[in-house]
């Protein structure tokens, strides 16, 4: 007999609920779930359209992970709203299935021998993988929502190849284990336990909550982190039960710049004796040359309107904002492209942070929505929305519109 106070020996583990069926609906919740999670990733990389220039991807040596299927479109212009405001809240959502799920299988993580079989082997590999990345992934994720940069390096590589880890430990694991937990849930109603005996404590402590009791704590507790977070997604009204995330409640302030921001010109190191009037000039560079506009010269070029949010990778939305300014295929037709236009690089003022500079697709320079804005709501950009110019485009991560815009560079990048 093992010592029943290891964790290696089942009397250690005396819960009443662990068993193969608990374990099972878990399981094809977080298959579901975790698979959607992982295609709205693939979704927010692509939205920074990472080929087109080196600024746009900070996931070096990628190889074939960082594999990239098209442009990013600019219509629908709230794709990138909603496909990142998924990936956002269900991740959020899912923390309470997550934990069950790792607190259901929990005596496999310590059970002896490690290893029956080959097929076993690969069990308890991509378990322990799966555990590691998904405390991993979440983890980081939940820390980047809150704004809470504390990882050991950019957040953007670690959790682009921590998912890659963590998406072929649950593939692996799935292919595995799938047949049985279906196995498992075929015998539902008839309350037999079939495949994953080990889970069942041999001396299990009298219940105090029966199984669809705990599957209903679970589900309660993820319907209360989603009602607590989709708000800032969906903007509105709806923001002010956005009590968990950052960018919830209230609006900030009020008036034509009283919306959401996430850095501000303050935190960018921005120097307000270089982008007043006399000193701030748009530096454009393109085929025919170099020009150099003042913010009167902009004021003279057509200016358009257009209704437009703010999408952010925290999963964070402003609503509708309306942008007057004038369109970047104008810029891009001062010099030179004038029918066809190319790539941009729009660089910043910004002097620290990520994304002080950032590259636009062809696509995204000739929609008639895109402009380089200078005002909000009918009054001048406030200095923390960009004054006194920034980029706006349809459909693109917030970070990408380019805020305290200082140079424009069209061309093949």
């Amino acid at each position: 007999m093992r010592d029943q106070r290891l964790p290696s020996s089942p009397g250690f583990w005396r819960s009443p609920l662990r068993g193969p069926w608990l374990t099972s609906v878990l399981g094809v919740v977080l298959l579901a779930g975790i698979t959607l999670l992982f295609v709205t990733g693939l979704l927010s990389y692509a939205a920074y359209n990472p080929d087109v220039s080196s600024v746009n991807d900070m996931t070096p040596g990628k190889g074939l992970l960082g594999f990239y299927l098209f442009a990013w479109p600019t219509s629908p212009y709230w794709l990138y709203r909603l496909t990142q405001g998924v990936h956002v809240t269900l991740g959020i959502t899912l923390i309470p299935v997550v934990l069950a799920k790792l607190w259901s299988v929990v005596p496999k993580l310590f059970a002896l021998p490690p290893a029956r079989s080959l097929s076993h082997a690969l069990e308890r590999i991509s378990l322990l993988l799966l555990v590691g990345g998904v405390l991993f992934e979440f983890t980081t994720g939940a820390l980047n929502i809150q704004l809470d940069y504390i990882f050991p390096g950019s957040f953007y590589p670690l959790h682009f190849y921590g998912a890659w880890v963590f998406f072929a430990a649950f593939a692996l694991h799935v292919a595995l284990r799938l047949p049985a937990a279906l196995r498992n849930l075929r015998h539902l109603r008839s309350g037999r336990e079939r495949e994953g005996e080990e889970l069942v404590s041999p001396q299990p402590d009298p219940p105090t909550v029966s199984r669809r009791g705990a599957l209903w704590t679970v589900g309660g507790a993820s319907l209360l982190l989603f009602g607590t977070t989709v708000g800032q997604s969906l903007g509105g009204a709806w923001r002010r039960t956005a009590l968990l995330a950052p960018h919830g409640g209230a609006d900030p302030g009020s008036g034509p710049g009283g919306f959401q921001v996430n850095k501000t010109a303050s935190y960018a190191g921005i120097d307000p004796r270089e982008t007043g009037d006399e000193a701030w000039r748009l530096v454009v560079t393109g085929r025919t040359g170099t020009v150099r506009l003042s913010r009167a010269d902009l004021l003279r070029m057509p200016l358009y309107s257009v209704a437009l949010p703010i999408a952010c990778v925290e999963g964070w939305s402003t609503d509708d904002q309306w942008w007057r300014g004038v369109r970047l295929r104008d810029l891009a037709a001062l010099v030179g492209h004038e029918s066809d236009p190319p790539d941009v690089l729009v660089e910043s003022l910004q002097r620290r942070g990520a994304f002080r500079h950032a590259a636009l697709r062809d696509n995204q320079v000739g929609d008639a929505r895109s402009l380089l804005a200078l005002y909000a709501n009918g009054e001048p950009l406030t200095p923390d929305h960009g004054h006194p110019a920034r980029v706006i485009v349809p459909g693109a991560p917030g970070v990408m519109n380019t805020k305290w815009v200082a140079r424009m560079t069209f061309g093949d990048l």
